[in-house]
């Protein structure tokens, strides 16, 4: 199969990070699942939030997708509320839908950080690295990217085309 999906995470879907997202999207093909646009609320332990569009979604992408990445505007030194939401919900395919979460052992996940300049901060890949590694996953790598202007730099777009070639 060997496809690849884009999810963004971000509180403006058409932001900075979206100009990213699109840019490789157009760029490569690649599907993109915007989470602002869907309906995930956070993780609880008695499964509340069990009919929203977590799982549809995320059993989706295990049965569509090869290689995830991940792109989440930088908030406040970490990655946004959306994605984190989405990231802890996983626990669901750890708790209940184990079936499911075994599904995403050997898939392939990366990461983009944006922000308004190259100002990402060290550590900021752990909660991913750390994800793949917990769920089986090999970790393609990351990089943090950034738009001026509503623009991306040339220099961004050499950054950006080099990780995704490797893809």
């Amino acid at each position: 199969m060997n496809k690849t999906i884009i999810i963004q995470g971000s509180a403006r879907p058409k932001g900075d990070t979206n100009t990213i997202v699109n840019y490789i999207a157009l760029k490569k093909g690649y599907d993109v699942i915007d989470l602002y646009s869907k309906n995930i609320g956070h993780y609880d332990y008695n499964y509340k939030n069990e009919g929203d569009d977590f799982l549809p979604l995320i059993s989706n992408i295990i049965e569509n997708y090869d290689t995830i990445i991940f792109v989440t505007p930088v908030y406040w030194y970490t990655m946004s509320g959306h994605m984190k939401v989405f990231f802890d919900r996983i626990s669901d395919l750890i708790r209940i839908h184990k079936d499911t979460g075994r599904k995403l052992r050997g898939k392939n996940m990366a990461m983009i950080s944006s922000s308004n300049s190259n100002d990402v901060v060290s550590g900021f890949n752990i909660p991913f690295v750390e994800s793949a590694n917990y769920l089986g996953m090999n970790y393609l790598g990351d990089i943090h990217v950034w738009v001026e202007n509503d623009n991306i730099p040339a220099k961004v777009k050499g950054i950006i085309d080099d990780f995704i070639e490797k893809k």
